[in-house]
């Protein structure tokens, strides 16, 4: 990797622009949606390279960078925000001795000690669960929230409820207000339990025990939660109107005291770097035999006195660090390479391996992401290879011993293993997919997946085990094929495990989507670009599915008008419009959308609007948006009647700015737009409900 002190600032800004865009979509994916695609060290690797390019080039860190985030901004939750009194922090981490040994110098220095003082340190095992926090008014549980992005979390008040290890009381004298923090877990029994009764009845797969307790507590139907083996420990606090002790460990012994559970490796070491390692490398051996996962160790200076001194830097107290377990490796063969093919037709290559333990789990296969992963590693049939795993996300190689050795090379496919389409690279892009869209057997069962999934038609009963079945049995090629499962009620019915009330179940809910929301099934369609975002705002605009198609068609042909139309709207780019020109283009896919249109009726798709101050009005958001997500902000103004734009133009009536505002803001002054903030986009928000615009 480049050395920061040799890039240009151009260089480095470009760069920043790169890892603030990566670690944006990956905290994304762990945060919100509890399904990483990297590992922990990979993504680690991508937060250290952005501290030491902000290190040398101190004048381009941003307001909203990666260094300053804490978590992610919840956005579309069917959960209640709520803020937090005090803000929740993240750890800064360590990886190694020496990195340790300088958090502990810093210390020393900002308290000014003497040099190599023995200090009185706590440490537990860093649990990889989510994090919450638990409101206590006058000893009863009132309020629990997720962290969120440090400010604003998810309310799981309800949630909580159902997890045992949390009290609903405290006993008596306890603080009037006290929030007690900590992690809500899965135990990794528990976790195997979970998967294979989702596998058994069709549901969604979890990753690893954290996605598992993550997606099993951000739940708005909080008897999903109660049927979730959740666990919580507690490891701090936030807001309190006493504090019940000097120091930390004398906190915990009181949380522990009043009914929490706190890590059964909670440990007082007085000293130094020697005693923190030798700590270290001790729960690190007692890792494999634990019940749940953890990935490091957490250190924290014991007296609160000097934890108020030290206080806080961006996103992390300077007075705690995280020193994390190093990603476990090993050696083994690569036995063949497979190609799974996705709902999208992206061909996905997967080494199978010699089997290997590593960590105290066996791995047989490997992801290898895509052809140009292949080609760096030089991987062939037959290679000697470092595996990396860390915590449960699937290994990775890194490094391949045996690259020089005379084998023939592994020839990536150019046609799909599946249906024989032929298989391509778009310009610009790495991943190869397949060209036989819905034809594709591979597409059609995962594709079929996706159309009933609950952001898209939502047709309960429908999972996975039972639309392969289905497909088995050659009852469903297409979608539209759904919609005539009702006239094999009577063969559903002999097949094994299915009674009378399940199958009219099944059908009942089939039924009730033969109107579906016109944005959904645009969604569900699974063109590619077309997320639900931009289904909605598409529907938005030409309120009909048929005349969506006619201007993609026109669109294909190279007409400027329909592609300006098209690119008019916010958000919708030319790969969005390439995307749905492909699409209709594809004689298969057009007898796929004529069949199933004739099955299904959309009604004209509408936004709901009310009187407003800014009805007719072009509305642009910008900056920090603290109390809501961008994409609530974007509803609220249609509702309103107003078109929520993404750039600042003459055009532009309104502009909400957020903390962080720098260009939009500026462009908006020098053009004498009117600028609120968030409070005043609120106040015009609440007048319109109250009917007073």
């Amino acid at each position: 990797m480049t050395d920061p002190a040799t890039l240009s600032e151009a260089e480095a800004a470009n760069e920043l622009m790169r890892l603030a865009k990566a670690i944006a979509h990956h905290d994304r994916l762990y945060h919100l949606e509890d399904s990483p695609e990297i590992s922990d060290a990979e993504y680690d690797a991508l937060v250290r390279r952005n501290a030491e390019l902000e290190a040398a080039f101190p004048h381009l860190v941003r307001a909203d960078s990666p260094s300053r985030k804490v978590g992610h901004a919840i956005t579309a939750s069917p959960l209640g925000k709520v803020r937090h009194e005090v803000r929740m922090m993240s750890l800064d981490n360590a990886f190694s001795p020496e990195e340790v040994a300088e958090w502990l110098a810093r210390m020393r220095r900002f308290l000014n000690l003497p040099e190599g003082q023995p200090l009185a340190i706590t440490t537990e095992d860093k649990i990889d669960g989510l994090s919450c926090s638990l409101r206590y008014e006058s000893g009863v549980l009132v309020r629990a929230a997720t962290r969120g992005d440090g400010q604003v979390g998810e309310d799981v008040t309800a949630n909580v409820a159902h997890i045992p290890d949390i009290p609903q009381k405290l006993p008596d004298g306890v603080p009037e207000l006290f929030e007690v923090r900590g992690e809500v877990y899965m135990e990794k029994q528990a976790f195997t339990a979970l998967n294979a009764a989702q596998h058994e009845a069709g549901g969604k797969l979890f990753a690893n025990p954290r996605n598992a307790a993550a997606g099993s507590l951000r739940q708005k139907d909080a008897s999903v939660t109660a049927r979730r083996p959740l666990r919580f420990w507690a490891h701090g606090w936030g807001a309190a109107s006493a504090v019940p002790g000097t120091t930390q460990s004398e906190v915990i012994e009181q949380l522990r005291a009043w009914g929490f559970p706190v890590s059964p490796l909670f440990a007082r070491v007085v000293g130094g770097t020697p005693e923190l390692l030798a700590r270290f490398e001790a729960i690190g051996k007692a890792r494999p035999d634990l019940p749940y996962d953890i990935d490091g160790v957490v250190y924290k200076l014991d007296r609160l006195d000097w934890q108020e001194r030290l206080g806080f830097v961006a996103k992390a107290p300077r007075w705690a660090l995280a020193h994390k377990f190093p990603a476990e490796r090993a050696e083994t063969i690569v036995e063949a390479i497979d190609i799974q093919v996705g709902r999208t037709g992206k061909l996905t290559p997967v080494g199978r391996l010699a089997p290997v333990l590593v960590g105290g789990v066996t791995v047989t296969n490997v992801t290898l992401h895509n052809r140009d992963e292949i080609a760096r590693l030089g991987l062939r049939v037959g290679d000697r290879v470092v595996i990396q795993r860390a915590g449960d996300v699937i290994p990775q190689v890194v490094e391949n011993l045996t690259r020089e050795e005379e084998r023939d090379p592994y020839v990536f496919p150019d046609h799909c293993p599946e249906c024989g389409s032929e298989a391509v690279a778009e310009e610009g892009e790495v991943d190869v997919r397949c060209t036989g869209g819905l034809i594709c057997p591979a597409q059609r069962t995962q594709r079929l997946e996706h159309f009933v999934s609950r952001k898209a038609l939502d047709i309960e009963g429908l999972g996975e085990k039972t639309i392969a079945q289905f497909f088995a049995l050659g009852w469903l090629e297409s979608p539209a094929d759904i919609f005539r499962l009702k006239d094999r009620r009577a063969e559903i019915l002999g097949l094994e495990g299915w009674q009378e009330k399940s199958v009219d179940n099944l059908l009942a809910a089939i039924e009730a989507k033969r109107s579906p929301d016109a944005a959904r099934l645009l969604f569900a369609l699974g063109i590619r670009h077309v997320g639900e975002v931009t289904a909605r705002d598409l529907m938005k605009n030409f309120h009909e599915l048929p005349v969506l198609r006619a201007l993609a068609e026109r669109a294909h042909a190279g007409d400027a008008d329909a592609i300006g139309e098209l690119t008019a709207i916010d958000g919708i780019g030319p790969s969005v419009v390439k995307a749905l020109g492909n699409f209709f283009h594809e004689p298969h896919n057009v007898a796929v959308w004529e069949d199933l249109l004739a099955q299904v009726t959309p009604p004209r798709y509408e936004v709901q609007t009310i009187a407003s101050r800014v009805a007719g009005k072009t509305v642009v958001f910008t900056g920090k948006l603290e109390t809501m997500s961008r994409d609530e902000a974007k509803a609220q103004a249609e509702r309103l009647g107003a078109k929520a734009a993404g750039s600042v133009s003459a055009k532009t009536d309104l502009l909400v700015a957020g903390p962080g505002a720098g260009a939009k803001l500026k462009k908006a002054a020098e053009l004498g737009i009117e600028v609120v903030d968030e409070a005043g986009w609120a106040a015009i928000v609440a007048e319109a409900l109250e009917g007073k615009a």
